[in-house]
């Protein structure tokens, strides 16, 4: 057993950033910690937190709890009202080295005010690190926080502003990953598209794509993290067209296909938008699949706004849904807004998932006969490069398999390896 566990909830951003805890906080002397990375996006993820602090409790009464996380961030006298907690973390502070030393000598953390940093996330890479324990895809860190503020959304009083890598320091920490022997990375962030906009001379998400692409030439595959469409720029679309290590797969933070609802979600794109962007997009890619985040159940959706959203799926030619039903956050404008009946939105909900397992179960059918390149990850699956899940059997992890699409069950590509 590690001297530290990290128990992790939530996003990959989360999970990236639980491995920078774990060496930092082991590094800094701590033993028998269980650190929780908790989440905030919903009111049930919050309460699965506590539940498993209550457990751990139980399970391991001798070990010190830290909390830290979004949830920690947003509900910090909550968390520290716990008695199993011993100690809550910022999240501005968790992934810090420093942090933990200090934590170490005098047994106090600090949860700071995330909207006064006033430094870019030069932090990012400096608590980075070179392998992920139990990851075959190295996913880096480029963005944090946000500027936005989605009327749905408690995320950025959990992660503050947003704040960029330079891009000097993203190239250099890949190359250092490719050498530790991975083949793929995946540019994660909150709202990855908006990276750059607080560094000199404001440079764009795809630019800095770009970079990466010429500045590591040894790196076989980059993919990217949930983005907001309407901020993809030419540059994104130039690579999407012209190079090939650049994965065909997006996952779009669409939410909703109604505009009316877009609007009260304070979304900055529009129906036609979402469309027209998955239709340029195609253009560029032909092979190109998308995921999409939805919210079933938004306040004041009304049944024939539900069904624009439904129809959005087929008409964006969306294959990996990721459905949310509509969960009311303190703190945010949408508790204030008329609701939707909670079996009305769990129905709606089932009923976006089903759309997404009818056009998921249409593209593994079309798959069947062609000649796909699959990255092996553990538990025997690995990754096309169009995301779609593919049974690797006894591949080793890291490996790159050739093969022909025969079938596919639960979700999952078969293949006879060439």
């Amino acid at each position: 057993m590690s001297a530290v566990e990290v128990v992790t909830f939530g996003c990959r951003l989360n999970a990236v950033e639980s491995e920078a805890v774990r060496r930092a906080a082991e590094a800094a002397g701590h033993t028998n910690t269980i650190v929780f990375n908790t989440c905030a996006v919903t009111q049930e993820a919050v309460r699965q937190a506590r539940q498993a602090i209550r457990r751990a409790s139980r399970e391991r009464p001798e070990a010190k709890i830290i909390v830290t996380g979004c949830a920690a961030q947003t509900e910090t006298q909550s968390f520290a009202d716990m008695p199993e907690v011993a100690v809550v973390m910022g999240n501005g502070d968790k992934a810090r080295p420093s942090a933990w030393l200090d934590l170490a000598r005098d047994g106090t953390a600090r949860v700071n005010d995330l909207f006064a940093l006033p430094e870019t996330a030069h932090h990012f890479v400096a608590g980075a690190v070179d392998s992920i324990e139990g990851q075959t895809r190295a996913f880096v860190e480029v963005q944090n926080g946000c500027d936005h503020r989605c009327t749905f959304c408690i995320i950025p009083f959990g992660r503050g502003p947003s704040r960029s890598a330079p891009a000097g320091d993203v190239v250099a920490q890949i190359r250092r990953l490719c050498a530790n022997g991975y083949r793929e990375a995946v540019l994660t962030g909150v709202d990855i598209t908006s990276w750059g906009a607080d560094l000199p001379g404001k440079p764009g998400f795809g630019w800095l794509v770009k970079q990466i692409l010429k500045g590591v030439p040894e790196l076989e595959r980059l993919r990217v993290s949930s983005i907001d469409c309407i901020e993809a720029d030419a540059d994104l679309f130039d690579v999407l067209a012209n190079d090939a290590r650049f994965m065909p797969h997006l996952h779009l933070s669409l939410q909703a296909g109604d505009d009316l609802i877009l609007k009260r979600m304070k979304r900055r794109h529009s129906r036609v938008e979402a469309i027209a962007f998955c239709r340029d997009a195609r253009s560029a890619r032909p092979d190109i699949v998308f995921g999409a985040d939805f919210i079933a159940g938004f306040p004041t959706e009304t049944d024939a706004m539900f069904q624009r959203t439904l129809d959005l799926v087929e008409e964006c030619g969306l294959t990996h849904l990721h459905v949310f039903p509509f969960s009311p956050r303190p703190g945010t404008p949408a508790v204030r807004m008329p609701q939707v009946a909670h079996e009305v939105v769990k129905e709606r909900a089932r009923r976006l998932r089903h759309a997404g397992t009818a056009r998921l179960s249409a593209h593994l059918d079309r798959q069947i006969g062609r000649e796909i390149r699959v990255l092996a990850e553990r538990s025997g699956t690995g990754r096309a490069e169009d995301f779609t899940p593919v049974v690797t059997h006894d591949a080793q992890a890291g490996e790159m398999i050739d093969g022909v699409v025969t079938g596919h069950a639960g979700g999952r590509l078969m293949i006879a390896t060439k």
